[in-house]
C-alpha cells in the first residue's frame, strides 16, 4: 500500500489535465495521481452502463492507490457514473473516501454569468443524451433557460492537434450556428467537456461578444473550498507536491498528447486494467 494519500483525478483521455492543472495551480502542496483511460477512450459516445462500469474499475483503482478523494474531472464520467458510484457503491466498497464530479460546481455558478437567462452547452453526445446540465442548473437557475449542442467532431480534432488548423474553423463555426439556432439570445456558452479549453480561442471567434466559460478554473475553487468544508477528508490528503501521471494505453502517446493540455511535459507510467 502506497505511504501517500493522493487526491485522484480522472478522465477518459487528456481533457482532465485542463482541470488538473487549474487544481494544481490552487493546490500545490498537495500530492496528485492523474489516470486518463486511453485504451478505452471516448467516453462520450458509450453507453451509460459502459461508462458506468469503465469509471467504477477505475474509481477502485485509485482506492488501492490510497486516494482518500477522486475528481471525475470528465463531463460524460459525472453524468453517466458519479450518482451510481456516489449512492450505490461507495456505501458499499469504501464508506470513508469521497468520489467527486464537474457538473455541479460548474452548475451551481454558471447563472451567474449570464444576463439574458440564456445559456448554451458545448458538450459530448453522451453528456448532452444525459441531460444533466438542464437538471442540475433547473436546481440553482430555475429562471434560466439552457440549449445544448452536441460536438462530436470536437474531441478528435484537438486529440490529432489538429484544433488550430482550418479545418477545425469548420466545424467550430457549424456548430456554434446550430447552437445559435435554437436561440440568438444565448449570451454564456459553457463547454462542458475538459477537452474545449483548447478550442476557446476559435470559439470566441466565431461568437463574438460572448461569454466563454471553461470549467477547470471553477472546478478547482470548488475543490479548495470543499477541503476546507471537509477538514476530515483534506487532512487525509498527503502535501508533497507529487504529481505521477497513469494511462492505460502506450505512454509515449500520451506524453505527446498530454503536454498540450497540461502545459508542460508529463513522463507517465502504464497502467495494465
Amino acid at each position: 500500500m502506497p505511504s501517500t494519500q493522493p487526491i485522484g483525478i480522472f478522465d477518459s483521455g487528456y481533457g482532465g489535465l485542463t482541470v488538473l492543472k487549474e487544481i494544481a495551480a490552487k493546490l500545490p502542496q498537495y500530492d496528485f495521481i492523474y489516470l486518463g483511460d486511453n485504451a478505452r477512450a471516448p467516453y462520450g459516445s458509450r453507453s451509460f452502463e459502459t461508462v458506468y462500469r469503465y469509471t467504477l474499475e477505475c474509481v477502485q483503482w485509485f482506492f488501492k492507490m490510497n486516494c482518500p478523494l477522486v475528481i471525475l474531472a470528465c463531463n460524460t464520467a459525472s453524468a453517466k457514473a458519479l450518482r451510481s458510484i456516489q449512492q450505490r457503491d461507495l456505501p458499499q466498497i469504501a464508506p470513508e473516501k469521497r468520489v467527486l464530479g464537474v457538473i455541479r460546481p460548474t452548475t451551481e455558478i454558471i447563472g451567474t454569468f449570464s444576463m439574458t437567462n440564456k445559456i448554451g452547452i458545448l458538450a459530448t453526445s453522451g453528456t448532452v443524451q444525459s441531460n444533466s446540465y438542464p437538471i442540475e442548473i433547473e436546481k440553482f437557475f430555475p429562471e434560466t433557460e439552457v440549449f445544448q449542442q452536441a460536438c462530436p467532431m470536437w474531441v478528435p480534432l484537438i486529440e490529432n492537434n489538429e484544433h488550430h488548423s482550418d479545418g477545425a474553423d469548420y466545424f467550430v463555426k457549424e456548430y456554434l450556428d446550430l447552437l445559435f439556432q435554437q436561440s440568438k439570445d444565448i449570451d454564456t456558452i459553457l463547454l462542458a467537456c475538459t477537452h474545449y479549453p483548447l478550442l476557446k480561442n476559435k470559439i470566441m471567434q466565431f461568437a463574438p461578444g460572448k461569454k466563454i466559460v471553461s470549467q477547470g478554473e471553477i472546478v478547482a475553487d470548488s475543490l479548495v473550498d470543499y477541503l476546507k468544508r471537509h477538514p476530515e477528508i483534506e487532512k487525509k490528503c498527503s502535501k508533497n507536491s507529487e504529481m505521477v501521471f497513469y494511462t492505460t494505453d502506450s505512454t509515449q502517446d500520451f506524453d505527446n498528447h498530454a503536454s498540450i493540455f497540461y502545459g508542460q511535459k508529463v513522463n507517465s507510467k502504464h497502467l495494465e486494467l
